[in-house]
């Protein structure tokens, strides 16, 4: 979890107004913050053969992700390159049984994107195979998880791979298993929310004592002193004789294997700019991806993974992680609406945060950098 101490103990100003209202503002964000970051999309295991397709949506751009006939993985606008036509549906998935076509004309592409055939049309009548390509999306993968970059040859020349990215994520979770976990369960939110409010919210624990009172009793120490203590980076312990997120904090599933003896007993979370949130139990992981769709609205898949071992064993059932996570989302996701709803008076300049709240801080800083510092 990105932490940026508030040095003078104090409070601190939030984002401005704006920032959370302002179709304008999110229009920038998409352009310079969504459009030149690698976003979470979803897992691999969505792509499992070659031929199979998903479509996802980015801040309102729809990117067709592919698994190609030698088991890598291809990303591209989902726009024929002939009309503007979409080449799949919205939302959608399957497999493709050769190529892409187009359902207008039926121009069709090759899995990596190349145009292959076009009816009726030659070079002789100004087709230009080559130049007509699919127009191409950065597309890479951790832990399973699938990645996109929407500007990938700005991301190129600026160096900004995945890698760089996550910077030290990869190195803190590496005992958890995360490319051996399955999908067990998936939940989709929609809340009338800026995307911001949502990860300020997840970064700090201030709230956790008011808002929610099922999780604090499973984990006193988010409670206390405002939350204000925890330690992220080694984990966050539950109460006595729990060791994981469920409502009797314990379950029958084993924890991962290899995990050192904190990671067996404790919680740990990372938010991962611009849309992905980790909070990693000893035997599951919930991962959430943030969609925003404006200023005021956001879609949240909330994913719940599971060691194949654990899926495979008879009487399997995720219910008891995945109940105690849907309560205390809807609870975030109330607060967060009241939080929208709030700041659209007209006597809201700004907000605060508390010293318990400084890791919020940092998000002030990664939009400032992105917006402001932008080329």
């Amino acid at each position: 979890m990105s932490v940026a101490p508030n040095a003078s103990g104090g409070l601190e100003r939030t984002l401005p107004r704006e920032a959370y209202l302002s179709p304008e503002y999110f229009a920038r964000e998409k352009e310079r913050i969504f459009c030149r970051e690698w976003v979470c999309v979803g897992r691999a295991e969505e792509l499992a053969a070659p031929g199979d397709y998903v479509v996802k949506d980015v801040a309102g751009e729809s990117i067709l992700i592919v698994r190609t006939r030698d088991g890598g993985l291809r990303a591209h606008y989902n726009v024929c390159r002939h009309r503007g036509s979409q080449l799949v549906p919205e939302g959608g998935t399957g497999s493709f049984a050769g190529g892409i076509r187009c359902p207008y004309h039926s121009w069709t592409y090759t899995l990596e994107g190349q145009l292959r055939t076009a009816p009726f049309l030659e070079e002789a009548d100004g087709l230009a195979r080559h130049e007509l390509s699919l127009h191409p999306v950065g597309v890479d993968v951790w832990g399973g998880f699938v990645f996109v970059q929407l500007t990938p040859d700005g991301a190129a020349a600026r160096g900004h791979t995945l890698a760089a990215q996550l910077g030290p994520v990869p190195d803190r979770l590496q005992r958890y298993p995360l490319t051996e976990l399955r999908v067990a369960r998936r939940i989709t939110y929609t809340i009338q929310a800026n995307w911001k409010v949502m990860l300020e919210n997840y970064n700090e624990c201030y709230h956790c004592g008011p808002v929610h009172p099922e999780l604090c009793r499973l984990v006193p120490a988010f409670k206390q002193r405002g939350g204000s203590e925890l330690d992220w980076e080694r984990g966050i312990p539950h109460r006595e004789g729990a060791w994981t997120f469920t409502a009797s904090g314990t379950t029958e599933r084993l924890p991962f294997e290899g995990l050192d003896d904190d990671e067996r007993t404790r919680h740990k979370g990372e938010l991962i700019y611009p849309n992905f949130l980790l909070s990693l139990s000893a035997e599951h992981v919930a991962a959430f991806l943030v969609f925003p769709h404006g200023p005021d609205r956001t879609t949240i898949i909330n994913e719940f993974l599971f060691h194949p071992t654990e899926m495979a064993r008879p009487g399997f059932d995720p219910a008891d992680a995945v109940e105690f996570w849907d309560l205390v989302n809807r609870q975030d996701w109330a607060i967060c609406e009241s939080v929208q709803r709030g700041m659209s008076s007209r006597v809201f300049q700004s907000g605060y945060y508390a010293p318990m709240e400084s890791a919020s801080l940092d998000i002030r800083r990664y939009i400032a950098e992105r917006l402001d510092g932008a080329e």
